[in-house]
């Protein structure tokens, strides 16, 4: 029972954000969280039922340049996060968490795998707001760190396609969860920004490399 309840915890924390306002746009997806933690496929994170495969959007990294998500990932694992950098709390502690989970893992695991920040803040967030915050989470790891922005309209656009609850209050209030795509193309498992995140990943991430 204790399991059960901590775990339908986690599942109330996926529509909290930096902000104490809840996102009240519905998640466009078919997909949940569920109550299992994804231990039957013997993840550590929060189960999702049924699995997502990878979406397809494109959005402009911090180069400027065109980034599709689908091609430019396809067959790695993918860690998938949509926040903002001015984000006072769970955003940082998410990307850090990410950071040192990925420092623990084997050269050949991080050398395959794709950490894509997602702005929900386009009015502010540009390319080079993104990569300077990017930088203090990426250091000694080498895993590909992706920054990506652009229209409200694609981003919107981008987090319905990844079956992500569309932030609102102008980004501040955001689906707080990170996607976790396999080699295989689909997510099985998410994680929700808590004080196990990083071991969480740590082991769920060489499962599906």
């Amino acid at each position: 029972m204790k399991r059960l309840a901590a775990a339908l915890a986690a599942v109330a924390l996926l529509a909290a954000a930096c902000s104490s306002r809840t996102a009240s746009q519905p998640n466009p997806s078919g997909s949940q969280l569920v109550d299992q933690q994804g231990t039957a496929a013997g993840f550590q994170g929060v189960g999702v039922s049924p699995a997502q495969p990878r979406p397809s959007f494109q959005l402009t990294d911090t180069t400027g340049k065109p980034f599709s998500f689908a091609q430019a990932t396809n067959g790695h694992p993918t860690l998938l996060y949509f926040g903002y950098t001015d984000c006072p709390d769970v955003c940082p502690t998410t990307m850090f968490d990410i950071g040192a989970a990925l420092r623990t893992l084997p050269a050949a695991t991080q050398q395959q795998t794709y950490v894509v920040f997602v702005t929900t803040d386009v009015k502010h967030d540009t390319g080079k707001v993104i990569a300077t915050w990017l930088a203090n989470f990426d250091s000694g790891t080498s895993a590909h760190f992706v920054g990506l922005t652009g229209t409200q309209d694609e981003i919107d656009a981008a987090q319905a396609a990844a079956h992500i609850q569309l932030a609102s209050d102008g980004g501040a209030t955001h689906a707080a969860n990170v996607l976790l795509f396999g080699a295989d193309n689909y997510a099985r498992v998410t994680y929700l920004q808590s004080t196990n995140e990083q071991q969480q990943i740590a082991h769920d991430l060489p499962m599906v490399a």
